[in-house]
């Protein structure tokens, strides 16, 4: 994946924005001391570049009635078949996440449920048909963190040696 280097500018509007999605151009720029047209040009180049992927709402699972998350370690009986097996996952509502891991695993979902009852049948009625050795499945009692990856200081010889890195590509 190619590494976007990014401006005190791009980290500040990053910062703003990543803690706060609804919060007006304007108001950006006036933290950034920069003209609002300058804040709309540096979001669009972000988002040209996939450093943003776009804003939304964040639904609460529980407020809808959702409240067992657990993340579950899925093992195939055949893993040749692991797309086929990645697009019927797609198709479980339920289903929140999917990853590619290492370890033991050869994915690693988080899916929502009503209840533990629920759950069981997610697990039993929509996984195992597809081709599931077996699972591991971890419930969640709560998440204590869940925010977005902050935008940190790269120390400047880092930084350097990240452009050296690239300048062959």
């Amino acid at each position: 994946m190619a590494h976007h280097s990014l401006d005190s500018l791009d980290k500040k509007i990053l910062n703003l924005i990543a803690n706060n999605a609804r919060i007006p151009f304007l108001e950006v720029a006036r933290a950034c001391n920069v003209s609002g047209a300058a804040i709309h040009q540096r979001i669009a180049k972000l988002t040209a570049q996939g450093v943003l992927k776009g804003s939304e709402f964040i639904i609460d699972p529980e407020r809808i009635g959702f409240e067992t998350c657990a993340y579950v370690g899925l093992y195939l009986k055949h893993p040749e078949k692991f797309d086929e097996v990645v697009e019927k996952l797609k198709k479980i509502p339920e289903v929140t996440e999917c990853h590619y891991t290492t370890g033991g695993f050869d994915m690693f979902i988080k899916i929502y449920a009503r209840n533990n009852h629920h759950l069981l049948n997610i697990i039993h009625d929509k996984l195992q048909p597809l081709g599931l050795s077996r699972s591991e499945t971890i419930v969640s009692f709560n998440a204590v963190i869940d925010r977005q990856l902050p935008i940190l200081d790269i120390p400047e010889e880092e930084e350097e040696e990240n452009d050296d890195n690239n300048s062959d590509e």
